[in-house]
């Protein structure tokens, strides 16, 4: 029997993602939170139910001058950013509050305020701009299309209402996992007024049978930073081979494919004709499609991200 999570792993090539149970509601889990956390709820007109926001606030924040904004970082899958309880199961969370803490305290990146926004059982319809007919021609048409104004007209200007947040864009970033990568790419791609940078850790590209990947073949403009990482392994998961049959896919063909369509993408995104993006693309040997080795990759992406970087 494939997991949830390994059906989350096949995601980055074949697309066939659910939403995963998560670990919260568990009596004997202890909250991993470091650091300050605010849970807001935000009543979504866009995608008509209300979604989870958390906001973890750097040190310093609740003290600091009432005009000194902050750089920030929007993610998508929200819950498994911050707490091993509410991360999906099977999985951990992916440290960003401990990685920023240490990052700050080493002089690497200023403070940081970062926005967590939960997905829900619509995940893949809310998260996805194109079907993938790879797996499933049939499946009723996605909403990720509508991402873009859901952070535009309700969730940018929700949390600017109530916390002290730069409106500068090459200060405020957007990123995510797997699926949650597409939609933070979709985003950074529509709205490049509001967000300079983007952080996408192994991003899901079958989107329209690699349509996602087409859009970015003949850009104007791209966001300033991008932060790319996969692993030479991302199917790296028991029974994969008989998962992958059904679909006539061999995991040496689908890992191959798959790490030259974000090989592509980094290149698009070096070559928009007006704007270039700079890109850090990282491909981590034996990671596979795991929030164990997005974890590890925070650091590294967030410092490209948010640490000096000289005029050009």
């Amino acid at each position: 029997m494939v997991s949830t999570w390994l059906r989350l792993a096949v995601a980055a090539f074949v697309l066939l993602v659910s939403q995963p149970a998560r670990a919260g509601g568990q009596d004997t889990c202890v909250p991993s939170v470091s650091g300050d956390l605010r849970i807001e709820t935000l009543t979504s007109a866009v995608y008509q139910r209300d979604i989870t926001m958390r906001v973890w606030l750097p040190p310093g924040y609740a003290d600091g001058p009432a005009d000194r904004t902050y750089p920030t970082l929007y993610m998508l899958d929200g819950q498994g950013a911050f707490d091993n309880c509410t991360a999906f199961k099977g999985e951990q969370e992916l440290r960003l509050d401990e990685t920023v803490l240490a990052l700050i305290a080493a002089g690497t990146i200023p403070a940081v305020v970062i926005v967590g926004i939960d997905s829900g059982t619509s995940r893949n319809q809310e998260y996805a701009a194109y079907n993938n007919p790879v797996t499933d021609a049939s499946a009723p048409e996605p909403r990720g299309k509508l991402l873009p104004r859901f952070f535009a007209d309700e969730v940018v200007p929700f949390v600017r209402s109530r916390y002290r947040v730069t409106k500068d864009p090459g200060q405020t970033g957007i990123g995510g996992c797997s699926l949650g990568a597409a939609g933070a790419l979709w985003v950074s791609l529509h709205r490049p007024d509001l967000f300079g940078l983007a952080l996408l850790q192994s991003p899901s590209l079958l989107l329209g049978n690699g349509q996602l990947l087409r859009d970015t073949a003949m850009l104007a403009r791209a966001p300033d930073r991008i932060a790319i990482g996969v692993g030479t392994s991302e199917l790296d998961f028991p029974d994969i081979d008989a998962y992958l049959r059904p679909f006539r896919l061999e995991r040496s063909e689908a890992e191959k494919g798959g790490l030259e369509m974000t090989e592509r993408l980094a290149n698009n995104l070096r070559s928009a004709y007006i704007k270039r993006s700079e890109v850090m693309f990282v491909v981590e040997p034996s990671a596979n499609h795991s929030s164990r080795f997005w974890a590890g990759r925070m650091a590294a992406a967030l410092t490209f991200l948010y640490g000096a970087h000289p005029k050009r």
